[in-house]
């Protein structure tokens, strides 16, 4: 018993003070993450950041920060600080390797979150899927095809590709072409194709339609039709466009080469 006594006295002696301050650095050290995350939290609130990111970056430097008090700790305890980074150090490559993919779609989730490339409702191409996003998580982003089909894209992906938003501006343009037999009128066809587009309901009126003769081939002219029109009435623009140009040229004549019949005719060899 006397030896127990005498041990525990040895021990309080030598790490009595050590133990103390470790405690009393642990406390302070609780209350001042405590603060600093409320004062974090309270700073991203007033900026423009997505909610989930601000979240995100709160839980990061809070972790960041018990970390650093966790190492503070273990240095008033004496322990070797070599030992304690190596050991996190092969802790972070297992971790690193282990979850290589899912850490490089967090990294992505976090920059779309940050950066906003897109937004919920945003239409847009990319990493090879095409469709309206409905989701942006941490880790995927969730598009909805036009035919009502679910496509999942890792953020990594997303942000190693280029990205196509059709919807991030407030207008669009139009681009049709029409192939034109080359014995008609160009001044015709330009005045048909400009009339059908300017009437057509949604195209705008600045920037102005366009609908000029931009190429041959061959036997055809190709005559490019450019009208400007709404984000979010694009596509009733294009058929309405395409319905009207069409009927427009078919009224005044005009053929378009693939619809005409070549026919050759050859006299019967005379006995």
């Amino acid at each position: 018993m006397k030896q127990l006594l005498s041990n525990v006295i040895d021990i309080a002696s030598t790490y009595g003070g050590k133990i103390v301050l470790a405690i009393v650095v642990t406390v302070v050290g609780l209350i001042v993450i405590k603060l600093l995350s409320k004062a974090i939290a309270k700073a991203f609130s007033k900026s423009k950041l997505d909610e989930r990111a601000q979240s995100i970056i709160t839980k990061l430097i809070k972790a960041l920060l018990f970390l650093i008090l966790i190492i503070a700790i273990v240095e008033i305890l004496g322990v070797p600080m070599t030992s304690v980074v190596a050991l996190l150090a092969s802790c972070g490559l297992a971790v690193g390797l282990a979850f290589q993919g899912a850490l490089a779609n967090f990294a992505g989730g976090l920059m779309i979150l940050v950066f906003r490339p897109f937004k919920i409702g945003d239409y847009v191409n990319a990493s090879g899927a095409e469709g309206v996003v409905t989701d942006i998580s941490i880790f995927y982003t969730k598009l909805l095809t036009l035919d009502n089909k679910r496509v999942l894209v890792p953020n990594g992906d997303l942000m190693n590709s280029n990205v196509t938003n059709f919807t991030a501006m407030g207008q669009r343009r139009v681009d049709l072409d029409f192939k034109i037999t080359n014995d008609i009128d160009q001044e015709l066809v330009k005045k048909v194709l400009l009339g059908a587009a300017v009437a057509t309901k949604g195209v705008l009126e600045d920037p102005a339609a366009f609908a000029r003769l931009t190429a041959v081939d061959d036997d055809t002219y190709i005559f490019t039709v450019r009208a400007w029109c709404k984000t979010d009435e694009y596509w009733d623009t294009y058929f309405d466009l395409i319905e009207n140009c069409s009927t427009a040229l078919a009224e005044n004549g005009i053929d378009d080469p693939e619809e005409r019949l070549a026919v050759r005719i050859v006299e019967a060899p005379k006995d």
